[in-house]
C-alpha cells in the first residue's frame, strides 16, 4: 500500500501565521480595551482645571502659598469667622476629616486643609487664630487665611470660582463650597451647597482623598498607563 505524501511545512505557510499575529495583537488589544471600559476596575476623579496661584496670610501671621502646597492633597473650604450657620457644613465636614487624619486614616500623600477667609477686613491673622480655635483645628494639618480684598477676589472668586459679595443689606454673602486640589495644584472635585445631595459628609471627601492617594502612588512605570486609561474612559468615582 502507497504511503501517501506530506508536504513540507515550507516557509510559505509560516509567513502566513505570522501575518496574522498583528491582528491577534490588535483583538487582544481591543479586548483589553473592551474589558477595562465595562468594568472599570479603577475609579479616578476628573482633572476638572488649575488651581489658582495665591499667597494669603495664615492665622500665624505666616505667609501660605499655592506653592507651598504643592505635592500634598489639599482640601479647600471657604468661609469666615462670622459665618454662623451658613458655614456650618463646611465646618463640619472639615472638622470631621481633621479628625479621620488624626487617627491615621489617609496614609501615604501628606493631605492638607486650609479654610480660606472671604472676610479680609474683619479676620486679621487674631481673628483666624480664634476662629481655628473654635473649631478645634491642628495647626500642623488645618490653616485658616485671608489676603487682600483684590487678590482675595481673583483667587476664590476667579481661580476657585465660588461666588460671594456683599448683600443689599450690607451684609457679606457666600456660596459654601469645598474643592479637592491634587499634588500636582489640579483641581479634581468640587463640592457645592446647591448640588443634589448638598456638601459631603466626612466619609464621602474621605474616599475622595484616599482616591488620589492611590492615583499618586500607582502612577508609576506601567501603573501610569492604567491611570491614563482610567481617565480616557471616564472611570469617575461617585
Amino acid at each position: 500500500m502507497a504511503r501517501q505524501a506530506v508536504a513540507p511545512l515550507t516557509s510559505t505557510r509560516l509567513r502566513w501565521n505570522w501575518r496574522w499575529l498583528p491582528l491577534l495583537a490588535a483583538g487582544l488589544i481591543f479586548l483589553g480595551i473592551l474589558l477595562f471600559a465595562t468594568l472599570r476596575p479603577i475609579k479616578v476623579l476628573p482633572r476638572m482645571r488649575l488651581s489658582p496661584s495665591f499667597a494669603l496670610i495664615d492665622q500665624a501671621g505666616r505667609k501660605l502659598t499655592s506653592e507651598d502646597l504643592r505635592g500634598q492633597v489639599v482640601l479647600y473650604g471657604f468661609g469666615y469667622s462670622r459665618c454662623g450657620a451658613s458655614c456650618s457644613e463646611i465646618e463640619h465636614a472639615m472638622r470631621g476629616v481633621q479628625r479621620q487624619l488624626l487617627r491615621g486614616a489617609a496614609a501615604g500623600v501628606p493631605v492638607r486643609m486650609v479654610l480660606i477667609s472671604v472676610d479680609p477686613e474683619v479676620d486679621d491673622a487674631t481673628a483666624l487664630s480664634a476662629y481655628a480655635d473654635r473649631l478645634g483645628a491642628d495647626p500642623e494639618r488645618w490653616r485658616f487665611a485671608t489676603g487682600a480684598p483684590a487678590s482675595l477676589k481673583q483667587t476664590v472668586g476667579g481661580g476657585f470660582e465660588v461666588f460671594y459679595g456683599t448683600g443689599a443689606d450690607g451684609q457679606l454673602r457666600l456660596d459654601p463650597a469645598l474643592v479637592l486640589v491634587d499634588g500636582a495644584g489640579i483641581i479634581r472635585r468640587e463640592y457645592r451647597a446647591h448640588d443634589v445631595g448638598g456638601l459631603p459628609d466626612a466619609d464621602r471627601l474621605m474616599s475622595h482623598i484616599a482616591l488620589l492617594q492611590e492615583e499618586a502612588r500607582g502612577s508609576e512605570g506601567l501603573g501610569r498607563l492604567a491611570y491614563e486609561a482610567a481617565h480616557l474612559f471616564v472611570c469617575y468615582a461617585p
